[in-house]
């Protein structure tokens, strides 16, 4: 034997909301943190319990689940923060990735940390991160947007906005308005590279890269499942 002390990661701590990062979608991407972590807790509190449900059912394990979304998450974080304090330990998840980024959570820690309560990040994948990487763009600076407001004049006046913000543009898009977007950055930024990330993990796995009104043209036949991650490079020198 080595005589090399065992590594025994701590205990959990009651009365912590834990911020447990989800796969995004191959389900090899979960860490062991995360797993102790929700074997451990006391509750997890989930954006859509039956998705969660079948993610614990896949590793083995059995805890009560609270719905936590984005229509009920005033209420539900009161309900979350009482049991914090009353020192349960509760992991939060969304349906992918971190929880509070373009998803529920940011209410919740918000509300906890002004009860005094612990809040502690359990990072793991995270769709933003894993498409910037392998995109090509720049990665030094970059600015996430998330979603875009549906309303077509909302939209066109903050990708305007964005028009002058440096580094790459990040954002989250819909199979169902992925091909309306293109359509907008051809307006916008008709010169900038383009990355488009879809089924990040999956085997399906796609990449398309080229200036907006390449990628129009490569629309022919292509699949819309599954959330896009749609990367705008840096201005060009002529300012679009």
């Amino acid at each position: 034997m080595s005589g090399e002390p065992v590594h025994q990661p701590p205990p959990l701590v009651p009365g912590t909301l834990y911020l447990v990062a989800t796969p995004i979608g191959n389900l090899e991407d979960i860490t062991l943190r995360a797993l102790r972590v929700l074997r451990s807790c006391d509750a997890i509190a989930a954006e859509d319990t039956r998705h969660t449900g079948r993610l614990l059912q896949h590793f083995g394990i059995q805890k009560p689940l609270l719905s936590y979304h984005h229509f009920n998450e005033a209420r539900r974080a009161e309900e979350v923060v009482e049991r914090l304090k009353q020192g349960q330990i509760v992991a939060l998840v969304s349906d992918a990735g971190s929880p509070g980024i373009s998803d529920p959570g940011e209410r919740l820690v918000v509300a906890a940390l002004a009860r005094g309560i612990r809040v502690e990040p359990v990072p793991g994948a995270c769709a933003l991160v894993a498409a910037l990487t392998a995109s090509g763009l720049p990665t030094e600076e970059f600015h996430f947007v998330g979603f875009l407001p549906h309303k077509s004049g909302q939209r066109a006046r903050r990708l305007e906005e964005l028009s002058a913000v440096p580094g790459t543009l990040v954002l989250y898009e819909s199979p169902f308005r992925i091909e309306r977007l293109v359509g907008e950055l051809a307006v916008a930024y008709p010169d900038r590279q383009v990355v488009l990330a879809r089924e990040l993990t999956k085997k399906f796995e796609e990449w398309l890269r080229g200036t907006p009104a390449e990628l129009q043209a490569q629309w022919v036949a292509r699949p819309r499942k599954g959330e896009f991650v749609v990367m705008v490079g840096p201005r060009t020198a002529e300012g679009r």
